[in-house]
């Protein structure tokens, strides 16, 4: 069975196209047909203007109706499209809303940070990997932060923060919100088992191929702060011709950095694994289990 999931967040829009496979006994397996991504940076309108200005809506539209071909092209049976902070911002959100439905028959919900969070870790990493540690997920975006964090195979804590990328970029987080996370993340995490961070989000997986490690092995904490301090001290352009990075990705990768780099500090994590997931990953789960409980596997 094809399934589809929209992610339209506050620096990209993501289509992901996944095949669903069910054995005799009943293991499901999530094979990735497809992913596309279209830097639509709505954040860098709603977080200073507070509203998505008629240009990007334009592109949305278009970004939508692509999206809708390439669904009927594959095949797809099944959508869930969701939007996120940049959306849950702007004002004109529910207009836009409108016209996508209109003209192409997609219906986006807004969801909430907490929504985000869950549907983030319900690609269930964790589970696969030791008792022996807490786990804490950590979700960068444009708009906000998602924050989730396991000990014992139990969900402890989560919360969204409207600390992002591109609002540290337009300098719209203020030293209170970081703050607030420090202490949030130092009070759940006291007294626990050693904490290991799973992160998601763009920005981490391209540290990832950058670092050239293997699949499954985490990074630690030090070679975030390395790359961290390489990237701070060198020019957009520089970022673009020397490391290789497109340029609606090296001006958000810094902030990125300095939010996986805060949030391990605080937690007392030493290592960060990157398991290449995020919400358009967990929305293809929630969407199969939607599938599943309404019967329209037959």
């Amino acid at each position: 069975m094809k399934l589809a999931a929209i992610d339209i967040g506050s620096n990209a829009a993501r289509l992901l196209i996944a095949e669903v496979v069910q054995d005799d006994n009943g293991t499901v397996q999530f094979n990735k047909v497809n992913l596309i991504r279209v830097p639509l940076r709505l954040g860098f309108d709603v977080f200073e203007g507070g509203e998505i200005t008629k240009d990007k809506i334009g592109m949305v539209l278009q970004t939508m109706k692509a999206y809708k071909h390439l669904m009927n092209a594959y095949g797809v049976q099944h959508l869930k499209a969701c939007a996120t902070s940049a959306m849950r911002d702007a004002k004109n959100a529910a207009d836009l809303i409108r016209k996508i439905k209109l003209e192409t028959d997609i219906s986006i919900e807004v969801i909430s940070g907490d929504t985000e969070a869950n549907l983030v870790y319900e690609n269930h990493v964790a589970e696969n990997l030791d008792k022996d540690h807490s786990y804490l997920y950590i979700d960068v975006g444009g708009g906000s932060t998602e924050l989730s964090f396991f000990s014992n195979g139990k969900l402890i804590y989560k919360k969204s923060f409207n600390i992002g990328t591109i609002r540290l970029l337009k300098d719209m987080v203020k030293e209170w919100q970081w703050d607030e996370m420090k202490e949030a993340l130092k009070a759940v995490t006291r007294g626990q088992k050693e904490v290991v961070a799973i992160g998601s989000g763009g920005n981490i997986n391209k540290v990832f191929s950058m670092s050239k490690r293997k699949d499954g092995k985490p990074l630690p904490l030090d070679l975030l702060k390395d790359y961290y301090k390489e990237l701070s001290n060198v020019s957009l352009e520089a970022r673009i011709t020397q490391y290789g990075l497109r340029e609606d990705r090296a001006d958000v990768i810094v902030p990125a950095l300095q939010i996986y780099t805060n949030a391990m500090r605080w937690a007392d994590a030493k290592e960060i694994y990157v398991p290449k997931i995020g919400l358009a990953d967990g929305l293809i789960r929630h969407l199969w289990d939607e599938v599943k409980h309404t019967g329209a596997l037959k």
